[in-house]
């Protein structure tokens, strides 16, 4: 369902959003490579929407004016139906003009398609880097990963010592280039789109433009507050940032205890 909703981005600082299921991001979409989907956007809001995803489909349902669907108007509703390729991490969002206000006030969400092959067990996370321009100039105010600034800060991300930790990460950042994902104390294995089971580098910094993404995998070795943060110093100091905090789990091991 798409409609207005306001939502407090920081302590005090309402957002009057235009949301999918009332929350920015969307509610992430997940199938296997293959599926068959059914997508029925109700369009509750005062303004006409679309839901464009990022993948395999036919025309009809690409999610643009003019062509199959088309604008869903106010008060509509549409089914947007395709199979589920490629396997990978994608997003989804809205395809009306003007779109970069369609994009910054809410409209988009993560889309991961899994492969007939499962990936390796893994704690797994959705990371959307967005950010939110609060005084209508066209430029952002705030920045943040899943909409709120700092709050991985004071509520760290908890992992485990030694077991595989695995981010679909997403960048749907409107007004600015370049975003961009740095995590301190370690390194990660990242395969661009996650179209293909072999990395493209192990690195600690990659850099997206709005609509790239891919997934990170990696494993914390030792016990500690690890930050991570985007890699433009104005974004980390305006939220973009915050903390995985690498503990020894249930069982404490050897290994763990030896790189406290």
């Amino acid at each position: 369902m798409a409609r207005e909703k306001p939502i407090e981005v920081a302590p005090g600082v309402m957002f009057t959003a235009w949301t999918y299921n009332d929350r920015i991001p969307g509610p992430t979409l997940r199938a296997n490579e293959g599926d068959r989907l059914r997508i029925t956007l109700v369009n509750n809001s005062a303004h006409a929407h679309t839901i464009h995803f990022h993948g395999l489909h036919a025309a009809e349902v690409d999610g643009v004016a003019g062509i199959g669907l088309g604008l869903i108007q106010p008060g509509g509703q549409a089914v947007y139906e395709f199979d589920a390729e490629p396997f990978g991490v994608h997003l989804y969002h809205c395809h009306v003009t003007p779109l970069a206000a369609h994009i910054a006030k809410g409209l988009y969400g993560a889309f991961v398609i899994d492969p007939k092959g499962a990936r390796a067990e893994a704690d797994e996370l959705v990371m959307v880097m967005n950010g939110f321009d609060t005084n209508f100039d066209r430029s952002n105010e705030l920045y943040a990963v899943n909409t709120i600034p700092f709050a991985y800060m004071g509520e760290p991300v908890k992992v485990t010592v030694g077991e595989l930790v695995r981010i679909y990460l997403v960048n749907i950042l409107e007004y600015d280039l370049i975003n961009s994902f740095h995590v301190h104390g370690n390194f990660f294995d990242w395969y661009p789109t996650g179209t293909s089971p072999r990395p493209a580098e192990h690195t600690d910094t990659v850099m997206l433009c709005q609509g790239q993404r891919g997934i990170l995998e990696m494993t914390f070795p030792r016990q500690g507050r690890f930050m991570f943060h985007a890699h433009q110093s104005e974004f980390a100091e305006l939220g973009w940032m915050g903390f995985f905090e690498a503990g020894c789990g249930g069982t404490v091991s050897t290994e763990c205890e030896r790189n406290r």
